[in-house]
């Protein structure tokens, strides 16, 4: 009995060892789990459609800290007749500064806006707008600057006034101011100072330190005295200024002008954040169009974006103005207030 026994003990360990040392040496193989992840089951809602009550066009004014109460009902004239226009929901705001209304359309809370220069091609440099209408002064988008000298000074001048053109290219114009000190309006002109610098710059003519001298007609008295700066840049013509002739009749003689930079400084434009649809941006262009059209809204133009008239516009306008500023050396983000 004792033999049964232990015969019958050593079949039954010789049956589980096997069993045992498989389970010890294999890898198990996790199962995958067929619990729901938030990834798998769920899909976050799209935005409401831009233009709705729920996601609002949102038109900025021109910036300002302190807006004034006509402004304010100026936006509320103009998002009224887009509304009705177009039949998107529009509201206004109005940021402080010119950086933050393109910090604002970069980002998606401003979808339309009024943009000077400056501020026009730090937020195309964003890649976040395209211009659709540009501000005209007597029918022109662009305007342009031009070099001044004191007659006694020794300076060539290449400009013809009869025949309204420069007689030779801007290198040769402008190499002979090598080493001369300019007179400047101020650090963020781009007519009487980062554009004309911008075409030094491509000339390769080194300057002396500079003098600025906050304003268009401060820069012509200077030059007209000879003995604070050896030339200037201005707009044109700012020796026309009604205050300069009473004061200085023979101005127009005594400042001569030596070369003088093509129309390509734009005015303010109006424009439109990539973030909008391209088929929303015509429909909206349009739209200031016929705003424009009316009485009363020209006068809302006006007073919200400081624009007296408007023509159709886009970024291929503003190339060549944007190389000078390049060229200029100035960061962009340092012109805008």
């Amino acid at each position: 009995m004792k033999k049964f026994l232990l015969v019958l003990s050593l079949a039954i360990f010789g049956c589980s060892l096997p069993v045992q040392l498989n389970l010890e040496t294999s890898t198990v193989t996790p199962t995958p789990t067929l619990a729901p992840t938030l990834e798998a089951t769920q899909t976050l809602p799209a935005p409401p459609e831009l233009g709705t009550e729920q996601n609002p066009l949102i038109i900025a004014l021109t910036p300002s800290s302190h807006p004034l109460p006509e402004v304010i009902t100026a936006g509320d004239v103009i998002a009224a007749f887009i509304e009705e226009r177009t039949g998107y929901k529009v509201v206004t705001s109005i940021p402080s500064t010119q950086a933050d209304l393109v910090e604002a359309l970069k980002i998606g809370n401003a979808h339309l806006a009024p943009l000077s220069p400056f501020a026009y091609l730090l937020a195309r440099q964003n890649e976040s707008v395209n211009a659709i209408l540009g501000s005209t002064h007597d029918g022109q988008m662009f305007y342009g600057a031009q070099f001044i000298a004191n007659r006694e000074s020794g300076f060539l001048s290449y400009y013809d006034a009869v025949r309204d053109e420069n007689t030779a290219e801007a290198v040769e114009a402008l190499e002979q101011f090598q080493d001369r000190k300019p007179c400047w309006t101020d650090s963020t002109s781009p007519s009487g100072y980062v554009v004309p610098l911008g075409l030094l710059n491509q000339a390769r003519v080194q300057l002396r330190n500079a003098a600025f001298l906050e304003g268009q007609p401060s820069v012509v008295r200077a030059v007209y005295a000879e003995n604070i700066c050896d030339f200037g840049a201005t707009f044109i013509d700012a020796r026309q200024s009604a205050t300069l002739e009473a004061k200085y009749p023979d101005v127009a003689e005594k400042v001569v002008v030596i070369w003088r930079v093509p129309k390509v400084i734009p005015y303010e434009n109006v424009s439109v954040s990539l973030l909008v649809p391209l088929e929303m941006r015509r429909v909206i262009q349009r739209a200031f169009i016929d705003l424009m059209l009316t009485p009363q809204g020209k006068a809302a133009i006006q007073t919200a974006f400081g624009m007296d008239e408007l023509q159709i516009a886009d970024d291929g306008l503003y190339t060549e103005f944007e190389t000078y500023v390049k060229d200029s050396g100035l960061e962009l983000s340092e012109l805008i207030k």
